[in-house]
């Protein structure tokens, strides 16, 4: 793999000393401070960064690489992951049947469909080979249709009487 030399400016290092002094961010980034700042010494090597801050030594080739390419705040930054398009199972008309199954009745001698029986429902109509529950609960969580009223809550709030008798609302 192609070692990326680390050589930071006066003013990058202090802001890294800072950072890593202060132990107020997110462990990830003080983690890449400390691997940034011992690896612009010349005398450490990668594999004394990996004994000293229990990081792996992938990570130490990645924060360097990315500080060399990207700059100093991409290398300390976490950059989230993409969502994963090919790991999503149920969009578009699938999601859709499912949604009009949820809001049907649900199968005799139940009150009310569970994550388990929609999941069944499905395979049993031929919609989808094979579906876990938890796919099933994620695809309707998104969804912000509810069965209830326009308003947020279980219930509407019931007028109490007060203490003098008369009814308050």
């Amino acid at each position: 793999m192609e070692k990326y030399i680390v050589s930071l400016d006066p003013e990058e290092r202090v802001e890294l000393q800072q950072l890593v002094n202060a132990g107020k961010a997110a462990a990830r980034r003080i983690a890449h401070a400390r691997v940034l700042l011992l690896a612009d010494r010349d005398d450490c090597l990668d594999e004394e960064i990996v004994l000293a801050l229990g990081v792996s030594l992938r990570t130490v080739e990645r924060v360097r690489k990315r500080l060399v390419t990207e700059g100093l705040d991409a290398a300390i930054d976490h950059r989230p992951q993409p969502p994963r398009a090919d790991k999503i199972k149920i969009r578009g008309d699938l999601e859709q049947k499912l949604i009009e199954l949820a809001c049907a009745d649900p199968p005799r001698g139940r009150c009310r469909w569970t994550l388990r029986l929609l999941a069944g429902q499905m395979v049993v109509l031929g919609l989808v080979d094979a579906i876990s529950v938890e796919t099933v609960r994620q695809a309707l969580k998104k969804t912000t249709s509810t069965r209830g009223s326009s308003k947020d809550g279980a219930s509407r709030p019931t007028p109490t009487p007060s203490l003098s008798g008369a009814w308050r609302m």
